[in-house]
């Protein structure tokens, strides 16, 4: 069976584009593929964090993708799999600091401090590690995401060079479409759950109760069209109207009728309550269960270190060690 593999860091809390666009595909799919979906809560470590925040939101992602419905999956949280940190040592002794410091990430994150953790810089060969320690196939990959999976491929390819043929080199793929959910105030940008306190009107958070969803959505910007036509689908020109009409069908909701941006934002909001209420409502079940949730994660965090054992073992045994 074809693996495919999803790790999600706790940098912030899961929004309605990360269930819409990854999580609800995701879950789609896992009947049909070996799914192993983790928490990368080494990811978080990259740059300044509290201990308790993490420690908090590591928790709360791992509760939330089971109220997403990804009972069928292998879930994990990645600092309990110790071959993931591992892995990462063996791939730096193959990384150069040329292709590190050319990434963009790096970059961006780097460019307005006069230093950083040497962790940001090596977090690519973390990423890789994630991925070729579960040897799948195919990785998904957006615009993000793609230079991180082209360095995963170019590691990969230069290490069974260098001592022979260990590690599969995945193949990258751009994944069936989920829904794009774009920012409320800033809709040419992607809702993000790891934006700042500022910026949160914009950000349609999972456990958000209906008044917040209801507030958020009716300061949502649109423009300045009026009249029948005006609740009409065009990115270029009308990137929130845009945004909100395809949250509202992603939603299973109709822009059938609707003439006034009024009615739009209320039917966005009535779909999005209605999507995210069973999830409230199975999120809340979880946190009253939690053994059930510890059990779920022990199962697969025991089943994450059987898999990439073996990847781990041939990787060292290559190098020598």
């Amino acid at each position: 069976m074809t693996t495919q593999l999803s790790l999600l860091t706790p940098s912030g809390h899961l929004t309605l584009g990360n269930l819409l666009g990854a999580l609800r595909p995701l879950a789609a799919r896992q009947d049909a593929y070996d799914t192993r979906v983790g928490v990368a809560d080494l990811h978080a470590m990259t740059t300044a964090h509290d201990p308790a925040a993490l420690r908090a939101r590591t928790r709360e992602l791992a509760v939330l993708l089971l109220a997403c419905g990804l009972d069928g999956s292998t879930l994990f949280v990645q600092s309990r799999v110790p071959a993931h940190r591992l892995m990462t040592c063996l791939l730096e002794c193959v990384a150069t600091t040329g292709e590190l410091g050319r990434m963009v990430q790096f970059k961006e994150k780097g460019r307005a401090e006069q230093s950083t953790r040497a962790s940001l810089f090596t977090y690519p060969v973390l990423m890789a590690a994630d991925i070729l320690l579960h040897a799948p196939q195919q990785v998904p990959v957006g615009d993000d995401q793609r230079q991180h999976v082209e360095l995963t491929r170019d590691l990969a390819r230069r290490f069974n060079r260098a001592y022979g043929p260990v590690l599969v080199v995945p193949e990258a793929v751009v994944p069936a479409a989920g829904a794009r959910v774009m920012d409320l105030q800033r809709p040419t940008a992607k809702m993000s759950k790891s934006v700042g306190a500022d910026d949160e009107a914009g950000v349609v958070r999972l456990l958000d109760p209906p008044d917040v969803v209801r507030r958020k959505v009716a300061r949502a910007v649109t423009d300045s069209d009026t009249g029948a036509d005006a609740a009409r689908t065009e990115r270029g020109t009308k990137p929130g109207v845009t945004n909100l009409l395809e949250v509202l069908v992603a939603c299973g909701g109709s822009a059938d009728g609707l003439t006034t941006y009024g009615a739009l934002k209320k039917a966005v909001t009535d779909a999005v309550v209605a999507v995210l209420e069973p999830v409230q409502q199975r999120y809340a079940a979880l946190l009253a269960a939690p053994d059930h949730v510890d059990e779920v994660y022990a199962r697969g965090e025991e089943r994450c270190r059987e898999v990439t054992a073996p990847v781990l073992a041939a990787v060292e045994q290559a190098l020598g060690l």
